[in-house]
């Protein structure tokens, strides 16, 4: 969401961008899992809003048919007790019909390569130029770089660079996160469409089905701690299943009928930075990401359009001479 609100701020300026994506697609953990029969958000699982220019992107989204809010009833549990207490009111979006669907509208309209795991950058007179695993050295050079990707990796290839914007991704701890899709061939009786927990392995689950224009069959996200799952991240997938399966029934989640394991390296930022972006003007190069910006989603989207509009000007100024 970062470098797609980045790209869509150079592009209102005029401003040319080739976006590097190493999957099949875009929309990083705003994701969602879909087969014949189910889908399910098994990524970030709402947005809020608080900045005002991103409430304006999101009401954009809402006319498109691209996000609703989500009027699901989410409560908040202790461990081992079905008994909770309501959350604070707060307007919670998701993407419509898909979690994904914002990011691949944005990513229609801008000039992008798939599958492309950037390996090495380079700066020689003024000029970025990109290696990937699959394509090699990409034959055009750049005027300016943004990483927007999560801080480990930001900081692999930065490692021989010197810039001021180097040692910011070393200042944010990021984490890891084991997430379940469970499926059911029924609707599964809760007093509740989501829940926080605030003990035990598991963190989250959520009734994806009560979220707006999802379809299939009923599917429940089970997403552990930060804690647990960084102590478990090495584990087989088959044993992280039956862990938090045992912790889910505690919390009175009947049986799945199937079920599909997911592992976050990067999920969220134990310490996220607060300076929105990073930005060095001698090289052109910037960095923009949740883990800059308090995290979040909305903390991703405004900070690649702040670095969008940062990298707009600095180039209008450099070709005025």
């Amino acid at each position: 969401m970062a470098g797609l609100a980045c790209a869509q701020a150079l592009q209102a300026q005029g401003i040319r961008s080739l976006i590097f994506e190493k999957s099949r697609g875009p929309s990083g953990r705003m994701s969602t899992r879909r087969t014949d029969q189910w889908q399910c958000d098994h990524g970030a699982q709402y947005f809020t809003v608080r900045d005002a220019v991103f409430q304006a992107e999101v009401a954009r989204w809402q006319a498109a048919g691209l996000a609703a809010p989500w009027h699901g009833n989410i409560t908040i549990l202790p461990a081992h007790s079905g008994a909770g207490r309501h959350t604070q009111p707060v307007t919670r979006y998701v993407g419509v019909p898909h979690m994904t669907s914002p990011a691949h509208a944005l990513y229609a309209g801008l000039d992008h390569t798939d599958q492309s795991t950037v390996q090495s950058i380079r700066h020689d007179r003024g000029q970025w130029h990109i290696t990937t695993a699959e394509h090699g050295l990409h034959p055009a050079g750049f005027d300016a770089l943004v990483l927007a990707i999560p801080a480990p990796q930001a900081a692999r290839l930065l490692a021989t660079q010197d810039s001021p914007v180097a040692g910011l991704p070393a200042q944010a701890v990021m984490r890891g996160c084991w997430t379940l899709m469970l499926q059911y061939v029924a609707p599964v009786r809760m007093d509740f469409d989501a829940a926080f927990v605030n003990q035990g392995p598991i963190s989250w689950l959520a009734r994806n089905s009560s979220k707006p224009g999802r379809s299939g069959q009923e599917c429940w996200v089970v997403q552990a701690s930060p804690t647990w799952s960084e102590a478990h991240l090495g584990q087989e997938a088959a044993w992280v299943t039956t862990q938090l399966l045992e912790a889910a029934a505690l919390l009175g989640l009947p049986a799945p009928v199937s079920s599909t394991a997911h592992r976050w390296r990067y999920a969220d930022t134990e310490n996220a930075l607060s300076v929105q972006f990073g930005w060095d003007a001698d090289k052109a190069l910037g960095l923009c990401g949740d883990w800059l910006n308090g995290g979040r989603v909305e903390g991703a989207w405004t900070s690649g359009h702040a670095l969008g509009t940062q990298v707009a000007a600095a180039l209008r100024r450099k070709a005025a001479g």
